[in-house]
């Protein structure tokens, strides 16, 4: 399936999904609360079969108040791929879990928690992964600091 096919089969299912421009591959933009529903509906649907999760990470909009959450999907039989963006607040950085669609999202989520800071709804073991259970702050936000940072080069 090519990539204008594969988007509209996809606006199909969740009308308000937009394209994402300038992208390698196929991307759409979907409101997090549509995001469990759809990633089931593209893992179950026959012709989009997307059984992988191949990853998933988040991006700090610092400027935007916001988060930008990406997931990577794969369908391994049919070989194609998509990216699901979700944008949350930066204030409020709550977003459901896929860990019921997609069981590797237990371990991804974990990292995104340990490194933004981003909450799963539902997640069944949300804690760090990388770092000590009493790190405080979530070093991939842009405004993080500690005493330990190195100071940019002017």
């Amino acid at each position: 399936m090519d990539a204008l096919n594969l988007i509209a089969a996809v606006q199909a299912l969740q009308p308000d999904a937009k394209v994402r421009e300038q992208t390698d591959q196929p991307t759409l933009i979907v409101p997090a609360h549509a995001l469990v529903a759809l990633a089931r509906q593209l893992r179950d649907d026959p012709t989009l079969r997307f059984d992988l999760l191949e990853t998933h990470t988040a991006v700090d909009w610092l400027d935007e108040d916001r988060f930008e959450l990406l997931y990577l999907l794969a369908s391994v039989p049919l070989g194609h791929h998509l990216t699901l963006s979700v944008s949350i607040d930066r204030d409020e950085p709550v977003v459901p879990t896929l860990c019921e669609v997609y069981p590797i999202a237990q371990w991804l989520e974990r990292e995104v928690y340990d490194m933004f800071g981003i909450l799963y709804d539902n997640h069944p073991d949300l804690r760090r992964l990388f770092l000590e259970d009493d790190w405080v702050g979530f070093p991939l936000r842009k405004d993080y600091e500690d005493d330990f940072m190195l100071e940019r080069p002017e």
